[in-house]
């Protein structure tokens, strides 16, 4: 097997790991005797994973009559169903697709009693698909949020702690309005840390972060956004139900899926493969060209050491936004990989978002990742591409569509972040 193949097959069992398909069932709750079952989900699993429950439910004789709900998620990821209705949306930039799914979901919430129980599935991007902004602001307020802080350098835990201060659905809101009812969340984690209250901005958990938390990230990163934002960041009657709150009282929330589920798969691949695995944790966050000129010299050592081995690595990467190319964490990541190793005999390397989209135009076509290898510069160079300029335009997926070297697997219908792998044979 070639670096190459290598590497697209330990992509592959990360993603399978962390499929709905594997991982839902097992925990999917028992239905109520009474009232209904009404199944909540957003994020780019919601689909798959209401595929899933709703299949489970219907084929045990759970009455269809008492199960409702709506899920929302990334265009291009719906799945099919027969109950719950599922939509498409706008991700990372939110859309009128899911302000109309938001705010339908929100009437849902409201309707439940005692009797039902409301299942909220939830996975990465759920914060996008969820869109129902704090009363005085509009959707163009959020939408310019939004895309203030993807061209930040923001993390995802400092997005979400703005999000959730200027929405009615965030930040536990949506607990809240499902009062009295049982609340039982299953989540996908797609952050560093795997903490409920970041991912999809934590609608049905307590928010630790405050008002002064989300007015500090506005001013770290010196963001324009619009006046009523502003109002709204300073204004009380926003801030986001707290520990202790009665909303919790009659709430559970269990992780099914992890990152770290995602690498164990890999990491037995790995060791089956005759490398030895190399952890560097599925919390690895900052500057993607910052991260990849570490994680090279890395490499490089354990080769001059004659280690034959596989370095793993996840988290999510931040890009600050210059230039005007089209990318993602991990084009350009794989970018500055290249560039750092410099032609490097004996070291490939791929990098991907487990979600089938990295960055780029929000389209469900977009590329997940890239993938280098020692010929990798000298193919530019053949071709006249300066990697540096591409790089200095945020262009990397302009520069590895030329080379043929993007990661285009089409939408996962999961999602536990990034998944880097550098192959280092020995010389």
């Amino acid at each position: 097997m070639t670096a190459r193949a290598f590497l697209d097959e330990l992509f592959r069992i990360a993603i399978e790991a962390a499929h709905p398909s594997a991982c839902l069932r097992a925990h999917l709750p028992p239905p109520p005797a009474k009232g209904r079952l009404i199944l909540l989900a957003a994020g780019k699993a919601a689909g798959s994973m209401t595929e899933v429950a709703e299949r489970h439910y219907l084929d045990a004789g759970f009455p269809a009559a008492r199960l409702t709900g709506l899920a929302v998620t990334r265009h291009g990821y719906g799945r099919p169903t027969k109950q719950i209705e599922v939509v498409e949306a706008g991700h990372p930039v939110p859309d009128a697709a899911g302000l109309a799914a938001a705010q339908h979901t929100l009437e849902l919430a409201d309707s439940a009693t005692a009797d039902d129980v409301v299942l909220v599935l939830m996975s990465g991007g759920a914060s996008a698909n969820w869109i129902a902004p704090a009363d005085g602001l509009t959707f163009a307020d959020k939408q310019a949020v939004t895309r203030a802080l993807l061209r930040s350098g923001a993390n995802i835990g400092e997005m979400n702690t703005l999000r959730k201060h200027l929405s009615r659905i965030k930040g536990g809101r949506l607990a809240k309005r499902a009062q009295p009812a049982r609340v039982i969340t299953l989540s996908i984690s797609d952050v560093p840390g795997d903490d409920p209250a970041v991912i999809g901005s934590g609608p049905t958990v307590p928010d630790p972060s405050t008002l002064a938390d989300a007015r500090e990230i506005v001013a770290k990163y010196k963001l324009a956004l619009p006046d009523a934002v502003a109002r709204a960041l300073n204004d009380p009657a926003n801030e986001s139900p707290k520990p202790g709150d009665a909303a919790f009282a009659n709430t559970e929330y269990k992780l099914i899926a992890r990152p770290a589920d995602a690498f164990r798969a890999a990491e037995v691949a790995v060791r089956k493969a005759g490398y030895e695995p190399v952890m560097l944790g599925d919390r690895v966050e900052g500057e993607a060209r910052e991260v990849a000129a570490q994680q090279a010299e890395y490499a490089l050592s354990l080769q001059r050491n004659g280690r034959k081995a596989v370095i793993l690595s996840g988290g999510e990467l931040t890009v600050t936004i210059r230039g005007q190319g089209r990318g993602g964490p991990n084009q350009e990541y794989a970018l500055a990989l290249a560039a750092a190793l410099n032609g490097a005999p004996g070291i490939a390397a791929q990098a991907g978002d487990t979600d089938g989209t990295d960055g780029g135009g929000g389209s469900a076509t977009d590329p997940a990742g890239a993938v280098i290898d020692p010929t990798t510069l000298a193919r530019a160079r053949a071709l006249g591409l300066d990697p540096a300029a591409f790089l200095a335009n945020n262009d990397s997926t302009g520069f590895f569509s030329k080379l043929g070297d993007l990661v285009e697997t089409g939408p996962t219908c999961t999602n536990v972040n990034d998944f880097r792998a550098i192959v280092v044979d020995r010389l």
